[in-house]
Formats: C-alpha cells, sequence, structure tokens
C-alpha cells in the first residue's frame, strides 16, 4: 500500500477514537486536504475494501483497513518515543516519525521494538 493510504487509514484510526462517527469531511479537516481529493481516496479504499461507507457518510474500518491503520499507528507512536528519548522536541519528533514510519523495513522496526522493550520503556 501506498503511503497515501496509509496515512488516510492511519487518520481514520485516530478520529475513530476521537468521534462517534467519521465523515469524509472530518478526514478533510485533519489532513488539510480538500473534499475531492478526500472522496477519490475514500472511494479507493472502499473499493480496496479497507473501509466502509454507510448511507450517512459514515467511515469505519474493515478488518483489513484496521489491521493497517494499527499497524502504522504502532510505528508512528514508537519512533516518536525513541526521537524523543534522544532529544528531539515532541512536534518535531512526532512530524519525523510520520515520515519515517511509510518507509522503514519490519526487519528495522522490529529491532527498534525490541531495543525499546529491553530498556524498559516500550509504550502500550
Amino acid at each position: 500500500m501506498k503511503e497515501s493510504g496509509e496515512m488516510y487509514l492511519e487518520n481514520i484510526l485516530i478520529l475513530s477514537g476521537e468521534k462517534e462517527t467519521v465523515r469524509s469531511v472530518d478526514v478533510a479537516e485533519r489532513m488539510g486536504y480538500s473534499k475531492p481529493s478526500v472522496s477519490r481516496a475514500v472511494n479507493i479504499l472502499r473499493t480496496r475494501k479497507l473501509i466502509d461507507v454507510d448511507s450517512s457518510g459514515a467511515i469505519t474500518l474493515t478488518k483489513a483497513g484496521l489491521d493497517i491503520a494499527n499497524s502504522i499507528y504502532e510505528r508512528h507512536t514508537i519512533l516518536t518515543e525513541v526521537l524523543v528519548s534522544l532529544g528531539v522536541g515532541e512536534k518535531t519528533a512526532a512530524e519525523d516519525a510520520c515520515r519515517i514510519e511509510h518507509y522503514l523495513s519490519d526487519e528495522t522496526f522490529e529491532a527498534v521494538k525490541k531495543h525499546i522493550k529491553e530498556r524498559g520503556g516500550e509504550r502500550k
């Protein structure tokens, strides 16, 4: 999956934790994208069976979409934690983690996770 699709899924996950119902307008506002851009992405994600959109426009993640979103969100939180522990400011660490999370190999990420766990700083 491309970075943009992962970003949409991650943001839908975060929004679903903040709001009872997530709609395209919420995603557009959170991500700073135009409504037509979000509408196109939503259609692609729905076609790929990563999200469902009901008749009222409410967006929910499918099992496959939720798995991807959780994986990306875990990468984001752990990488942010690592960068903060190195002395990077929280805002910069979160922004950098957002860029890194999509390109880091599974092998490298698992090594980072293991390192964090061994030093006693594992996040839940």
